[in-house]
């Protein structure tokens, strides 16, 4: 019969909480520390650990280890999508946490992308039923920055577009939740055709309109940065074809 595990969390944040709850769904027991707390529970804690999950700043990672995990034969896991170390294995749930909490489907559903050099998924994660893949350590950056570039900064898009129609336009900012479904309807169905508007269409005069309509905003930056972007893709995939 396999050993139950006996996970150790560190750190009490967002993701943390989430943790916390998603392995008190799975009735898998656990622990918990954070900083507010005695050091001499840490220590006690640890005694009994078989997988400590250190859910802290990427920048904190190394040292606290350093500083409390030296000793421990239990396995050290972190959750960070960029950060590269050899003193803990990563396993990035690839989702994104809010304040709340979510339905068991919907954790379950979470795929954590793997050090490529971790141990098996059973032993990394023993009681989580989710998927996973393997990611070479060395394309972990480029892996981060583009789930921050399609997660967190369209989150900013949105959020302006929800902002400027109530506090601007005077419209709710409910009226645009159907053409945001339907785009992400679209980017899952076929992802390569999901793209629609004047760039598309090659609409040069809208183009130019929609600049000028941001000329006093700070967005005005990042719309110009996408069309050269888009730009700059469609000549290299151009000039691939001929």
């Amino acid at each position: 019969m396999r050993q139950v595990p006996q996970y150790l969390l560190i750190g009490n944040g967002r993701v943390s909480r989430h943790f916390q709850y998603y392995l008190s769904i799975l009735k898998i027991p656990f622990t918990l520390w954070y900083r507010q707390l005695p050091s001499e529970k840490l220590k006690k804690n640890l005694q009994n650990s078989t997988h400590i999950l250190i859910l802290i700043n990427d920048d904190a990672i190394d040292s606290f280890i350093d500083e409390n995990l030296k000793n421990t034969k239990a396995l050290r896991i972190h959750f960070s999508g960029s950060l590269v170390t050899n003193q803990a294995f990563g396993a990035h749930p690839l989702m994104t946490f809010n304040q709340d909490l979510y339905t068991k489907d919907c954790y379950q559903s979470i795929n954590f992308i793997i050090d490529q050099d971790a141990p098996n998924f059973e032993e990394l994660l023993p009681g989580f039923p989710n998927t996973h893949f393997r990611l070479d350590k060395n394309v972990k950056a480029k892996y981060h920055a583009l789930c921050v570039l399609s997660g967190n900064y369209s989150c900013m898009l949105w959020q302006k577009l929800f902002s400027t129609f109530e506090n601007e336009f005077g419209i709710p900012s409910t009226a645009a939740h159907p053409y945001l479904q339907q785009q992400v309807k679209n980017l899952i169905n076929n992802y390569p055709t999901a793209l629609t508007g004047p760039l598309v269409r090659n609409d040069t005069n809208t183009i130019k309109k929609n600049l000028r309509a941001l000329s006093k905003d700070a967005f005005k930056k990042i719309y110009q940065s996408f069309v050269s972007c888009y730009l700059y893709q469609k000549r290299r995939i151009d000039s691939e074809c001929t």
